[in-house]
Formats: structure tokens, C-alpha cells, sequence
């Protein structure tokens, strides 16, 4: 039945999620024909009519994600951010918001300057959830939409350009004739002073038949994880400007794989910065119209988070 009402004459109908779950009843032998829920001859098929809210809010998370990849002369290989407009919306009947960015082309297309401070950021393969109306976007770069309710992803984007690494990991290993080896990891942060990263992990591989291990360092955890042969350095809060050491010590039996050290797996970082973004996208406005003239508050939150973020080792 579910197919019956996506497809009319092979030609896709409706695939909205939440109007086909209105066809999905408990009775198992149901000998009324159901009625059409109204999402489905709507020209909104991602909205229904009747939705109330007590208290009308809206919640927008700019997202994004860096992926990037330096070499062990450090060298930037790779550098990518991909971020998405994430949305939690709960907005009494069929409001209508506009949403304006710091969009480069916005700018050049109306042929004035940026009065904000912040740059300008020039989008790169940018997907808009159906409820966008393209058209308007392609004419004045003004993201207008009626929103579904709940989470939605907005609208998601990529830039590829070169970034500086956000946080820069120095490795220095010192063997003693195959009977133990040193790590001294010095780990820095790049961003601006004002931003903390929370949750920082710092992945430093380790030869394979390392053993005894001991650490020193005078912020965070470290621990050793064996089922991934590395050294984990935990930091719970991680300042911008700031600049950490941790020591380690390992015990090697007396033969030792040359060639297979050789070929170690690179240092990886994970990490979270809220109230930052590395493109320096900024929402210079949200508006939200409503018929029944009702008040709603815009919540706008920004967060940068670590994609595949990797330094190779010397």
C-alpha cells in the first residue's frame, strides 16, 4: 500500500516520510479506506497545517567539519571543511522564515561592500533541503523556506580551500638500541585566543610490541591502548594559543621490525570548538512570519568539530 501511494502510473508521488507514516495504521484488517492525510494534495507535502507549539522556538547549529592531511615535513596536503545547516524547529502553523548568510555572492551580486566585520565566504556544492525555494535563492541568494517540523538538515555545503591546521602536533621519537623508545608529542593550538576546544584526543601510534609503558605531562590523561596500538592523550579543555608536552616511555623487546616502523600510521586528532568556524560563515540574519503574528525566539549556535584530520610522523 505504502508503494501504491508513492508511485501513480509509475511516476513518483510523494515520499515524504512523515506524510506515508500517516498511512500506517495498528488495526490489521482495516475495511475503511483511510482518508488522505492532508500533507499529500498539500503544495507543502513536508508540513502539516495543524502543528501548535506553546512556546514558539527555533534552533540553528552551523556545523562544520575539517578534514585535513599534512605530511612529516609539513607540508598541507589536504584541507576541506564541509559544513551543514542543522535545524530543530518548533514553529506553531505554516510559518514562513528567511535566513541570510555571509555570502560572498550576495554581496557582488548587489554590488556593495561587506558592512560586517567578518569575511566573506564564497559556498561550494551547496544542497538545500526540498522546502528551499530555489528560485528566490538563484535571484537574490535569500535562502526562503517553510520548515518541517523537528530536525532537518537546511542545507549543507563544502569549501576547499587551504586552512591552517588548527591544531599542530610535533612527534619526536628517540629509539635506544631496540631496548625502549621515547616520545616527546608537543601539541599546539592555532585558533584564536578567545575559543576552547572541548574533548580533545590525540592519537599517537606506537610500535606494535611496545610494553612497560609510562607517561608525563602536566595537563590531561594519557593511557595506553593496545587494540590500537597508540598512545591516547585526552584533553578536556583546549585553549587557542596554548602549547602542551607529554612524554612517553615504552619498553621494546630486543628484535625489532625496522621496515615496519618505517610505514607507522599517521597521528590523528579529534576535537570539538564551539562558537567557531574555520570558513567564518556567519547568519547575518533570521526572520521568522507567521499569519497569526505570533513571537518566536531564533537560538543560533556555532560548532567546529574534526573530520579526518590526520599529521603523518617524521
Amino acid at each position: 500500500e505504502l508503494l501504491d501511494e508513492m508511485m501513480d502510473f509509475g511516476y513518483p508521488q510523494t515520499t515524504e516520510s512523515k506524510m506515508l507514516s500517516e498511512f500506517i495504521t495498528q488495526k490489521s484488517h482495516a475495511k475503511e479506506i483511510p482518508k488522505l492525510p492532508p500533507g499529500i494534495t498539500n503544495t507543502i507535502s513536508w508540513r502539516a497545517a495543524n502543528i501548535f507549539y506553546p512556546k514558539n522556538e527555533i534552533f540553528l547549529d552551523v556545523v562544520e567539519k575539517l578534514h585535513l592531511l599534512v605530511a612529516s615535513n609539513g607540508t598541507l596536503l589536504r584541507s576541506e571543511i564541509v559544513g551543514a545547516l542543522k535545524m530543530r524547529c518548533y514553529l506553531s502553523g505554516m510559518p514562513e522564515l528567511k535566513l541570510g548568510l555571509n555570502d560572498k555572492l550576495l554581496f557582488e551580486m548587489n554590488g556593495r561592500p561587506n558592512t560586517n566585520k567578518g569575511k566573506q565566504v564564497e559556498l561550494e556544492d551547496v544542497k538545500f533541503h526540498q522546502c528551499v525555494r530555489l528560485s528566490r535563492f538563484e535571484t537574490d541568494r535569500t535562502i526562503s523556506f517553510c520548515p518541517p517540523d523537528g530536525d532537518f538538515d537546511l542545507m549543507t555545503y563544502r569549501l576547499s580551500t587551504a586552512v591552517r591546521p588548527l591544531f599542530w602536533i610535533e612527534a619526536t621519537v628517540e629509539p635506544y638500541s631496540h631496548s625502549r623508545i621515547e616520545y616527546m608529542v608537543k601539541a599546539k593550538s592555532q585558533f584564536k585566543v578567545g575559543s576552547t576546544a572541548n574533548n580533545v584526543e590525540i592519537n599517537i601510534p606506537v610500535p606494535v610490541d611496545a610494553d612497560s609503558p609510562s607517561f608525563r605531562t602536566n595537563v590531561g590523561t594519557v593511557r595506553y591502548a593496545p587494540e590500537l596500538n597508540s598512545v591516547v592523550w585526552s584533553i578536556k579543555q583546549f585553549s587557542g594559543g596554548k602549547e602542551y608536552i607529554m612524554r612517553a616511555h615504552f619498553g621494546l623487546p630486543s628484535i625489532s621490525d625496522e621496515e615496519n616502523q618505517a610505514t607507522k600510521p599517521p597521528i590523528t586528532v579529534k576535537f570539538e570548538i564551539p562558537y567557531y568556524t574555520v570558513s567564518g560563515i556567519q547568519v547575518r540574519y533570521l526572520k521568522i512570519m507567521e499569519k497569526s503574528g505570533y513571537q518566536a525566539l531564533p537560538w543560533v549556535r556555532y560548532i567546529t568539530e574534526n573530520g579526518d584530520y590526520q599529521l603523518r610522523m617524521a
